[in-house]
């Protein structure tokens, strides 16, 4: 209890900091609030985004090489579960495999918007980009190749996060990364390094939550609102709290009626949105048609003979896996506390289902953008905007599209703060435990901070939020590492019914494999 009480106290602490900074405007709160927590941000960005020397001039993030290894040794364990796999997960998204009376609170479908939602978004516009303006068209197949490869460790994670959930007494879901290191690291007497590594976890998830999964977005957000023709000579121009406060209210609206709230409005807004985007996508693509084939040949003599601004095909290799890695967020962990929530008795059925989302994410959605800039041959960003880079490709063709793509920029923020809140919210209660006391606490704080990301300019601090979203990687794939066994006996239990039931000739919905256990008490 005294650590739970410490890390209460801490959470409050930063909560009234905030609040109190926000009102002291002209203390110059934003470098006041760079400078103070400067040195710590910058040793925990130093360690987990540690550059590992390939070459001369050529360095890689440590975090991209621990991401990037264990979607390869998932693939290869999973026997490409991730290829062999894509068909069965349409067939369990149409509700081939669930009953009524699954336990859980979502639909597949409903689980994996809300995942996707937390992905899709700014670095599938400006990320892929920026990928491009410095690693050149072949980075697109590295970045397609990373996005395969990451089906394999969502796969992963997702099954276990059903495997390990827990359902109270009253339907609600607790599932993630916390749980399964918690419990299945006690399966196998690792009792207590199951905890530390959930505790470290659910603490990075809150921070990058409020950072990454909210202020960063909200930031981004306001300023491409702000910068819309109609917009730009109004009262919102210098006054972006304004909209913050807008959008604090709105998400409010949406997180207070827990999951259930959250898919019902993600469930919309992505695959509506996604459409849009992949509509305009196709329509630049169709009046550059004869460019196709030339743009194809320059992304593959771009990915094997090195016409990147920095490092050559190793240069084009690293942009592409990095914004494979840093959009999809394949085994961080975060997606796979929305995957627990579905309602299913066999837990390797959400794995399949969330092997989809990197797919969308990154060879779909990523590539049409990487294609679009490529011939369109708009891809030198000097002054590294990427949205301006995508807005200007688009509207080479599309003169009005910018204008879409500024609305798509705030909605994509919107449904990935919403997602990221639920992230945070149930990394929250496994640390304080589950009361309407501590869920309030945490909304109010997550609302509040949507305000004063979009005022401030938090360089020091948003690059602390992406620390502590990527560090969740850390614990999360030692926990995958450890428990794969579980996952590739579950998956084979699964394919070895379906195959019973198709020799048999008996196609009804399948029973359930190994049920996953009902817990009524919290962590």
């Amino acid at each position: 209890m005294g650590i739970k009480r410490l890390l209460l106290l801490s959470a409050l602490s930063l909560f009234a900091v905030a609040a109190n900074a926000q009102q002291a405007r002209e203390l110059s709160i934003d470098e006041k609030i760079n400078e103070s927590v400067a040195p710590a941000t910058q040793a925990i960005s130093d360690f987990v985004f540690y550059p590992i020397q390939l070459a001369e001039g050529i360095a890689v993030p440590f975090i991209l090489i621990w991401l990037l290894v264990g979607a390869l040794f998932f693939t290869f364990y999973l026997k490409f579960i991730n290829v062999r796999g894509f068909s069965r997960a349409l067939e369990i998204i149409k509700g081939t495999y669930t009953k009524p009376e699954d336990p859980g609170q979502v639909t597949h479908f409903q689980a994996l918007s809300a995942a996707l939602s937390g992905t899709v978004g700014l670095g599938n516009i400006a990320g892929v980009a920026i990928a491009i303006s410095v690693g050149g068209p072949g980075a697109t197949v590295w970045m397609v190749l990373a996005g395969f490869l990451g089906m394999s460790s969502k796969f992963t994670e997702c099954t276990l996060a059903v495997k390990y959930r827990e359902i109270e007494a009253d339907g609600t879901v607790n599932g993630g990364p916390m749980y399964y290191l918690k419990h299945g690291f006690a399966e196998r007497g690792l009792g207590g390094l199951g905890k530390f590594l959930a505790v470290f976890f659910a603490i990075m998830c809150i921070g990058g939550s409020l950072g990454g999964g909210n202020m960063f977005q909200v930031n981004q957000a306001a300023q491409q609102f702000i910068s819309m023709p109609l917009i730009r000579d109004s009262f919102f121009a210098g006054n972006s709290w304004i909209f913050g406060l807008i959008m604090a209210i709105l998400v409010g609206i949406v997180i207070l009626g827990g999951i259930q709230s959250i898919v019902k409005v993600t469930e919309k807004i992505v695959p509506f949105m996604c459409g849009v985007y992949l509509l305009g996508a196709l329509f630049v693509l169709g009046a550059n048609f004869s460019q196709i084939p030339e743009a194809i040949s320059a992304i593959f003599e771009g990915a094997f003979s090195g016409t990147a601004v920095a490092g050559g095909v190793i240069g084009a290799m690293i942009q592409g896996f990095r914004r494979a890695a840093f959009s999809n967020e394949a085994g961080i962990g975060s997606a796979a506390i929305a995957h627990s929530t579905v309602k299913t008795s066999i837990p390797v059925t959400e794995g399949f289902v969330a092997s989809l989302e990197p797919f969308i994410d990154t060879v779909v959605v990523c590539t049409m953008t990487a294609l679009v800039i490529i011939v369109t041959g708009n891809y030198s960003a000097e002054d590294g905007d990427g949205i301006a880079l995508t807005s200007s490709s688009f509207a080479t063709v599309i003169d009005w599209f910018p204008i879409v793509l500024s609305v798509a920029v705030v909605l994509f923020a919107f449904s990935t703060m919403i997602s990221w809140s639920y992230y945070g919210l149930k990394a929250w209660t496994y640390l304080f435990g589950r009361s309407k006391t501590t869920e309030l606490l945490y909304k109010l704080m997550f609302c509040t901070f949507i305000v004063i990301g979009a005022a401030m300019n938090l360089g020091a601090v948003t690059d602390f939020s992406d620390a502590m979203i990527f560090a969740m990687a850390f614990p999360n794939l030692i926990g995958l590492y450890f428990l794969a066994p579980v996952v590739k006996r579950e998956m084979n239990n699964f394919l070895d019914m379906v195959n019973r039931n198709n020799h048999t000739g008996n196609h009804k919905k399948a029973k359930p494999v190994i049920p996953e256990k009902k817990v009524a008490k919290s962590a």
